[in-house]
């Protein structure tokens, strides 16, 4: 059974056999929840969300929370987008 990760990964199964592959934890929590959350790949999702410059910095600090990125309470509004996006 895989360790509960908390409230952040929403699969730790997942989440966990990304880590063994050597996934980052934030790539590892991004894909993880992104299963949790639809039977679709993230890929196929498409374009159903708003542009990240769009959003407020707090929705980005959310998503970046969501997602485990490290930091993200330093991060201006630029820096989070880049690291949702590059991560």
């Amino acid at each position: 059974m895989a360790k509960d990760h908390g409230k952040q990964i929403k699969n730790d199964d997942t989440y966990e056999e990304l880590r063994d592959q050597g996934y980052s934890k934030e790539k590892s929590a991004r894909i993880a929840n992104a299963q949790a959350n639809s039977d679709q790949h993230p890929s196929e999702k498409g374009g159903k969300g708003k542009k990240y410059e769009k959003r407020t910095k707090q929705a980005l600090y959310d998503k970046a929370k969501e997602v485990g990125i490290e930091g993200r309470s330093k991060m201006s509004k630029d820096e989070l987008i880049d690291a949702l996006r590059n991560h």
